[in-house]
């Protein structure tokens, strides 16, 4: 037996249905799956995102923390092999610094939202995230689709007015592109690693018409593949007025179902991080801004202009919330708490699977488990990212 026999299993399961059939109803719903342990919480996850019931809504799932978040992402990546599955992670670097920020985790912030935004109607995808970074505010839509650059093969670019436009998007010109943020011209050759994009972008020039566009990777200068148009997107954490910013929930579309790992941790981290915010505000804050007169750091990268209006409180995205089908699936049945006549009664729908004992290398452990669920007529499937894995296992039995 193979992955897919499995994945169509929980797809015939009549527990997946009553969910799926749930998340139909247009008064918002809370659910509770019960009893999801290890991999389980995946496997119904991606199955209610492949389901045709649900083709339609957007998913905004939340774990505990960045690492479970990561985890949980790989995992719906190789369960469905979906384009349109998201990290969004906090753009800082640090919890508790909200000025450095994270070139990578901006990159894949602003791609997620670029995708949301580009998407007018119908089903956009699905954001994996954690507290942090639902503690920060994003960019509007509007003012999101409106600040991005086109560019695409046959076009005559005004050189020195697009340079000018990317440095006011918050871009480096450098003399070799390696980073987010930064551009190059070198002779008739124009790399722009775009905020919004995992690898960076050559232009070929013949004088100011683009004749060809390909994605090419920093560290060996080796082109990958032709395009025929590419987006330019901004800084996200640094380009944009605290006006022009909103929550995530008020970004996200109507149609977006909250799977939420542990509603009380999660609240716990958010009012943590209005604590954290307002020791860096009353303490980091005026050290640095002497720094920034003095002119003698890079701040390209850091958030020089931090506000409380930058971020959510937990009161108001426990608000929020109360408009959204929820769907918790951690150790508790938690939800947030609001006026009860705004959803409908709680429904519990009970899984069976428990967490895998510590075998602690000991194969002969591994064995009699396995067996033990064997003689009670359950299926057993074992799976391995090496192939060498599944022959020890194999020779074993």
């Amino acid at each position: 037996m193979n992955l897919q026999s499995l994945l169509d299993a929980f797809k015939k399961d009549p527990r997946l249905f009553q969910l799926a059939d749930k998340l139909s109803f247009a008064r918002p719903q809370r659910i509770h799956c019960e009893n999801l342990r290890g991999s389980a919480a995946s496997f119904v996850i991606s199955t209610i995102f492949q389901n045709p019931a649900s083709s339609q809504l957007n998913h905004l799932v939340v774990c505990e923390d960045a690492e479970k978040a990561a985890y949980l992402h790989n995992s719906l990546e190789n369960l469905t092999n979906a384009l349109n599955l998201y990290f969004f992670p906090s753009s800082f670097k640090n919890r508790k610094n909200f000025r450095l920020l994270n070139p990578s985790h901006v990159m894949l912030r602003t791609e997620a939202l670029t995708r949301f935004a580009a998407q007018s109607q119908g089903r956009a995808g699905m954001l994996i995230t954690y507290p942090e970074a639902l503690f920060e505010k994003v960019v509007l839509p509007n003012t999101l689709s409106g600040n991005i650059i086109y560019i695409k093969s046959g076009d005559t670019l005004d050189l020195v007015g697009l340079m000018d436009k990317l440095v006011g998007y918050g871009f480096e010109r450098t003399d070799f592109v390696y980073e987010p943020g930064q551009f190059a011209l070198r002779g008739g050759i124009l790399d722009i690693y775009s905020f919004g994009n995992e690898k960076p972008y050559r232009v070929e020039l013949f004088g100011n018409d683009v004749d060809s566009i390909r994605i090419f990777d920093p560290e060996t200068q080796l082109s990958e593949r032709k395009l025929l148009q590419v987006t330019i997107i901004p800084n996200v954490d640094t380009q944009f007025d605290t006006s022009d910013k909103i929550s995530l929930f008020d970004f996200l579309p109507e149609n977006t179902v909250v799977w939420m790992q542990d509603w009380s941790f999660t609240k716990e981290r958010l009012i943590i991080q209005e604590e954290d915010l307002e020791l860096f505000l009353t303490t980091v804050t005026p050290i640095q801004k002497a720094r920034d007169a003095a002119g003698d750091e890079d701040t390209r990268m850091e958030k020089t202009d931090t506000k409380p209006e930058d971020f959510v409180p937990a009161l108001r995205l426990e608000q929020q919330l109360q408009s959204r089908h929820i769907v918790a699936f951690g150790h508790g049945k938690d939800f947030p708490e609001g006026d009860p006549a705004a959803h409908d009664i709680p429904v519990d729908i009970h899984f069976n699977t428990k967490a895998q004992p510590a075998f602690n290398r000991q194969f002969d452990l591994l064995i009699r488990d396995l067996k033990s669920w064997s003689t009670k007529d359950f299926g057993l499937y074992l799976f391995a990212e090496n192939p060498r894995q599944l022959e020890r296992l194999n020779s074993i039995f």
